[in-house]
Order: C-alpha cells, then structure tokens, then sequence
C-alpha cells in the first residue's frame, strides 16, 4: 500500500495541529534556543499570551511600543529547528530574528563579542532535503545591517560575515575547520542554516545574531565566562531594538 499522502507531515499540518492563526502572532518573531532565554524575553514584552506549548516548545505573543511580536524557543539544532521554522513560516510570521550561540572561526573574535550572519556554509543535515547543494543561503541583508548598526550603536564588539552551521558539535576537527575557513566561515554554529533556509524557501525575511562562547581557534571555552553571559543578555536587547527600527520607531 502506497501512502496516502505526498507528504506524511507538513508546516501546514503542524501549525493546524498546535491550533495557531495568522491573527495569533506577530509581523516578527524573535527565536532563542533554551527556554531561559526565551523567559528573560518574554520579560521584556508587554501582555505575552500563550500561542501554545509542544513538547518542549512554547510560543508567546505581546506587544513592543504598539508592535505585535512572538517570541519562541524555536530549537537548539537543525532537525528542531526545522520544525518550529516551519510553524513560524505557515503561521504567516513575516520577519524572524535568530538570537543564537557561536564558536568563533577567528582569533581575533574574542567570547562575548557578537557575530551578525550574512551567508551560511550548510553542514547540517537537514536543509538537503529542502534545496539543492547550489543553494545560497543568506540573511535578510535589512535585518542584519539593521542588527549589526543597533549593536555597533550600543557599543558592543560586533563581528559579521559567513558562518558555518553544523549538526556534530564533537567532530570539529582541524582538517574540517580549516577548510571551512578557507571557504570563508569566521564563525560556527548548529541553527542557523536551517532557520534562514528554510525562511528563504517560503519568502520570508530572517536574520542570526550570535552570542560567541567559545573559540575554536585558540581552544578558549567561555561558556562560564560573565562576558558570555552579558552577551547572551546584549542579544535580546539588540533583537528588540532591531524590530522598533525595522519599524520606524
């Protein structure tokens, strides 16, 4: 027997499940990983309500200075973050700012500073299935000028360029990190392909701000370091201040 469908699950299928409408989210959304990034943003918007919680996920939406906005801990990897990718694309959210982590490719990119994606080398597993190895992955370039002049104006160490997305954190090897380097990556980490390739296939502006946690060049872990976790803070503000500018505000 042949299945029934051409697709046994869709992003359609997914958002219909969680009971989400157009009119249930916001023109943005704002993407962190864990969900105690997500509570430390949800503290900055105003009346956030439950859109809804699937297994670990949770998505909420309030208001910012008269903007509608959803927040989401929208994945930690490419195969989850594929799936809320999608919820936030068929929800009918229209700009989606990734608030991340990164290991940087660089000597001179120090833990605490931030890195802005423009471009995305893929090395995760997922985004084969949805384009084909010539597919350019890239950043919404007015949301990331827009996020790397809001950090530049607060002051911070902000870096931007090609990024590296990986699924084997632990075969980060020297023969694969140089390569990479060669073909441009400054820094790595494990979303952000996923959130702007999959945004690109539905037409839907994105963007990957990255708090570095570590070096991979120097061996430097900073994941313990004040520094990492200012930046991790810096992020968020940075994300809102993006959208009130994207905005006009």
């Amino acid at each position: 027997m042949q299945m029934q469908k051409e697709v046994h699950l869709t992003g359609k299928d997914l958002t219909a499940m969680v009971q989400l409408r157009p009119q249930d989210v916001g023109k943005y959304a704002i993407v962190p990983g864990p969900r105690d990034r997500l509570d430390a943003l949800l503290k900055k918007i105003e009346n956030p309500v439950k859109n809804f919680t699937f297994m670990e996920y949770s998505m909420y939406t309030g208001m910012l200075e008269g903007i509608k906005i959803t927040g989401i801990n929208g994945g930690r990897f490419s195969t989850d973050t594929s799936i809320t990718t999608e919820v936030m694309c068929n929800a009918g959210i229209q700009n989606i700012i990734r608030i991340g982590t990164a290991g940087a490719l660089d000597e001179n990119i120090k833990v605490g500073d931030l890195f802005v994606v423009d471009e995305v080398l893929r090395g995760d597993g997922v985004t084969p299935y949805y384009v084909d190895k010539n597919f350019k992955t890239v950043a919404d370039k007015k949301i990331s000028d827009t996020l790397y002049e809001v950090a530049k104006g607060m002051g911070l160490n902000v870096h931007r360029g090609t990024a590296w997305t990986t699924d084997a954190l632990l075969r980060e090897t020297r023969e694969i990190i140089e390569a990479k380097r060669k073909e441009g990556a400054k820094a790595v980490d494990m979303v952000s392909s996923t959130i702007l390739t999959i945004a690109q296939t539905y037409n839907i502006k994105a963007g990957s701000i990255l708090a570095v946690s570590d070096n991979v060049i120097t061996g430097e872990m900073g994941f313990m370091n004040p520094l990492y976790y200012m930046a991790e803070s810096n992020l968020i503000k940075i994300a809102l201040e993006t959208v009130k500018k994207l905005e006009g505000k």
